[in-house]
């Protein structure tokens, strides 16, 4: 027998070898899936898990309405055990315990009549003894549920069915929180306050691109149903952004004396989750081992009217030092974590503020369009009834002859069919309608009722056709919802010492920030510059040694991050009020006395950035860096938005060429780069691919000559814009961008200014508007403010107007743009010191344009990545 079958006994046959391991993989990864989707995790739309969600319908089915007399929580139990929930009677018991705990929910669920336990760890008594019902409020989680609203499934042994989620009228995530142990993850969400909720998703619902920091000015912070304090804000923004947060819960003491003259710490509220009487405990235990000195007794005076825990203080005892190491050793201070992991379409997620809203209003919404559809299909059906019943009232001595003539029902269904073309349900309910229907009342009555239907039918048509309608809909419920059940705010807030920053305790306010040619930066006020006309010499703005001059200047807001950009292609950063401050003619500190700049290196260029933390902003935004030899690279401002204290390479430089300038774009600008030798290029930004921040990026523009260089780059931002170009001799002007025909990318460019050696070199290009002013700055030190509007637009090639007067040894440094704020300066002495203005400017020549030189060669892309 063994030969026939091969070796193996009979009866045998069928057992197939598997790997051990790749079981045991199988079945955990199916038992860890199953406790995430089935038991320990909550639904994002209704809050509910699964045997909650049981205990509520189960109570629903039942006729335990809030409304009805309680029912024996065992028969409930029994109920939700038999129907649906296949698993012991002590998790149905505890879960509905736990609803009707004012201690463990912000808003109770179900209402208990009995001994269901108390704060300081008692159990409920047995579900023979103890009674409950629903709550108005938990009433309004099922409200619709039987107008198809929601989905069912079948049971466990598919006899009944069940709704896989409740239509949930009210946002209960939000409102008692959740809490739960899976497989590989857990949640831990915190109860809020049902008015701040409600404010924050109408809120919502009036503003979808509303962010989350505007949401918390409805929202503010959790607020637990035993109430206490939260000491400090930082907890909850983190968790409100992120969806997870440490928030610091404390009890509310008082510091009391009482008739005999002791001090008394009297507690009254107790942070959410604390069991009262082991807390008692342990801090009996801390005094006896004398880590808590100063404490003579602790009283628990708690009755049905609250709490009230009393430590009698020791006559030599200094209470507040007590309360302190009370809140660092006992549970009088708790840290409540929060971990918004919730079920979206089966899959666990990790939830902010704004997601958790954005998910029940999406639940909503599906729920009223389902109810809508259903209540329509139920008016049309009502409808066609009534429209059967007006068509037999019109002939009514016809169908009652019909009717007598007829042997059986079913003859006079069919004849009242054929002979009035009514269908079988209208046929139907008239030969079931009662005698007294044919009155002439109630002949009114009905066509009364029809004209209700039919206005009702319009009125759900508009209701689908418009989702204003049903955004407003899904609103007028919740206010009403907050309007019944809303109440004051619980759980106090108080800003702890963490949250004060030094940020915090500084104006954000522009100022001015300067750079010199050797490295020396300061911050300055704004109001110390004065506006001056066109041509003046200007106010003396740094006191610096002989052989250094202002090379940077520009106008930042205090809290803005400085991206700082060096020749040698790295980047560092810093806040703009942590630059030191000074007055205009002093010199400031060494720049790498703040940054860790290298040695021999030096700052190029500075880009304000308002935000680092926005990844919307960071993402979307991008920062493009031009070279004294024409190279140019674009890399995403993310790249950027992780500080580092020793700066990071923002761009390879290779040897001889140094970085020139960088700016931030947000992808669609255009560029314009100009030469010292009097050529500029105009192109699309796009032509500039994003690169890796370390890349060395493409050829940007072609040099004329070995001495010639790039001196300046401009990323157009506004249609309105002129060019302004400035020569080292003090000449300038501004041009139309548009005389700048777009060429691609790697060009000679075309002339910009028609370079003499009267005017010099062109020394800075900048993109200005009529608004703007100009802040020139010459090697010697001096400064002068100036508006653009004094400059009129000349063309593309003309020698410009002069600026600024120079000595002629002195040349200028640097231009920078500013806004135009006006500045009330209440005498000379305050503005500096005046030394002359030119009557008038000096014109330039106005000739017509010459050569432009229109060599566009792509001059290749040189990407060295």
């Amino acid at each position: 027998m063994a030969e026939e079958t091969g070796g193996v006994p009979p009866g045998r046959q069928s057992i197939i070898p598997i790997n051990i391991e790749d079981e045991m993989r199988g079945a955990y990864i199916d038992y860890s899936m199953s406790v995430i989707v089935s038991r320990a995790l909550p639904d994002v739309r209704d809050g509910l898990k699964p045997v909650h969600r049981r205990v509520l319908y189960g109570m629903l089915e039942l006729g335990v309405n809030y409304n009805k007399p309680y029912k024996k929580s065992a028969r409930i139990v029994g109920e939700v055990l038999g129907k649906y929930h296949p698993h012991g009677d002590a998790s149905v018991y505890d879960t509905m315990v736990r609803m009707a705990q004012d201690w463990s929910l912000r808003y109770t669920l179900v209402d208990g009549q009995g001994n269901f336990g108390s704060i300081d760890g008692d159990s409920a008594a047995a579900m023979r003894y103890t009674e409950a019902r629903l709550r108005r409020i938990a009433e309004e989680m099922l409200a619709d549920i039987n107008k198809d609203t929601v989905d069912f499934q079948g049971n466990f042994d598919d006899s009944l069915k069940e709704p896989t989620v409740l239509p949930a009228k009210l946002p209960n995530l939000l409102l008692n929180g959740s809490s739960g142990i899976a497989v590989g993850m857990a949640t831990n969400m915190a109860p809020h306050n049902l008015r701040e909720v409600v404010d924050g998703i109408v809120a919502y619902i009036d503003n979808r691109d509303i962010t989350i920091p505007e949401l918390m000015k409805y929202i503010v912070a959790p607020d637990f149903p035993t109430g206490g304090i939260i000491y400090g804000t930082s907890g909850i923004q983190e968790a409100f952004l992120t969806g997870r947060g440490r928030i610091v819960m404390r009890a509310k003491a008082e510091i009391v004396t009482n008739a005999n003259g002791k001090d008394q710490i009297v507690v009254t509220e107790i942070p959410y989750m604390v069991n009262k009487a082991m807390m008692i405990e342990k801090t009996a235990a801390l005094v006896n081992e004398k880590k808590i000195e100063g404490i003579s007794d602790i009283r628990d005076e708690s009755d049905r009217e609250g709490y009230r825990v009393v430590y009698d203080l020791k006559r030599d005892a200094i209470p507040n030092i007590v309360l302190n190491n009370l809140f660092k050793y006992t549970q009088l201070q708790t840290s409540f974590g929060v971990n918004n992991v919730a079920l979206v379409k089966g899959r666990p997620q990790t939830l902010n503020l704004k997601d958790l809203i954005k998910y029940f209003v999406d639940h909503r919404h599906e729920v009223i369009v389902r109810r809508t559809k259903f209540e329509l299909a139920e008016a049309e059906r009502r409808a066609h009834i009534l429209e059967g019943y007006l068509i037999a009232l019109d002939h009514l001595d016809e169908v009652i002859a019909l009717i007598r003539s007829s042997a059986d029902p079913d003859i006079a269904r069919t004849g009242l069919m054929e002979r009035f073309g009514l269908s079988e349900i209208q046929a139907k309910a008239i030969l079931d309608m009662r005698l007294q229907r044919l009155t002439g009342l109630e002949r009114d009555k009905i066509q009364q009722e029809y004209k209700e239907v039919k206005a009702l039918i319009d009125r759900l048509n508009d209701i689908l056709a418009n989702e204003h309608l049903r955004m407003q809909i899904i609103k007028d419920e919740l206010i009403e919802i907050r309007d019944r059940y809303g109440d004051e705010r619980r759980t106090q807030i108080v800003h702890s010492d963490d949250d004060i920053t030094v940020e915090d305790m500084i104006p954000n306010e522009e100022m001015v920030i300067t750079i010199s040619n050797q490295g020396y930066i300061k911050r300055t006020v704004l109001s110390e510059y004065r506006t001056q006309g066109r041509g003046g010499v200007g106010s003396k703005g740094v006191s610096t040694k002989d052989d250094d001059f202002t090379e940077h200047l520009f106008v930042a807001q205090a809290h803005n991050y400085l991206l700082i950009f060096t020749d040698m292609g790295k980047v560092y950063w810093k806040k703009a009020y942590e630059i030191p401050e000074g007055n205009k003619t002093s010199k400031g500190r060494a720049i790498q006395n703040l940054i860790n700049i290298e040695p021999g290196d030096t700052v190029r260029s500075i880009i304000n950035v308002k935000n680092l933390q926005d990844e919307d902003y960071t993402n979307n935004n991008y920062v493009i860096l031009c070279t004294e030899k024409g190279i140019i690279k674009k890399t995403s401002l993310e790249a950027y938005s992780r500080p580092r204290a020793g700066g990071i390479t923002a761009i390879t430089i290779h040897e001889g060429d140094r970085l020139i300038n960088a700016s931030m774009t947000n992808g669609n600008n255009h560029i314009i780069i100009a030469k010292s030798e009097g050529n500029a290029i105009h192109f699309n930004e796009s032509q500039v691919r994003p690169m890796g921040r370390t890349a060395a990026g493409v050829r940007g523009v072609t040099l004329d000559s070995d001495n010639d260089k790039v001196i300046g780059m401009v990323c157009i931002s506004r249609e309105d814009a002129n060019l302004l170009v400035v020569s080292e001799n003090g000449y300038g002007k501004r041009s139309l961008i548009d005389d700048y025909r777009i060429t691609n990318r790697g060009g000679k460019g075309v002339k910009t200014l028609n370079i003499t050696e009267k005017t010099g070199k062109i020394v800075a290009i900048k993109e200005v508007v009529d608004e703007d002013d100009l802040m020139i700055i010459n090697r010697s030190g001096i400064t002068i403010r100036i508006k653009v509007s004094e400059l009129r637009v000349m063309g593309r090639a003309t020698q410009g107007v002069r600026l600024i007067k120079l000595n002629d040894d002195d040349r200028i440094s640097s231009v920078e743009k500013i806004q135009n704020i006006e500045v009330e300066i209440k005498n000379e002495s305050e503005a500096g010191q005046i030394t002359s203005i030119l009557p008038a400017a000096e014109s330039g020549n106005d000739s017509p344009d010459i050569d432009e030189n229109t060599d566009s060669s792509e001059g290749g892309e040189e990407n060295n990545e």
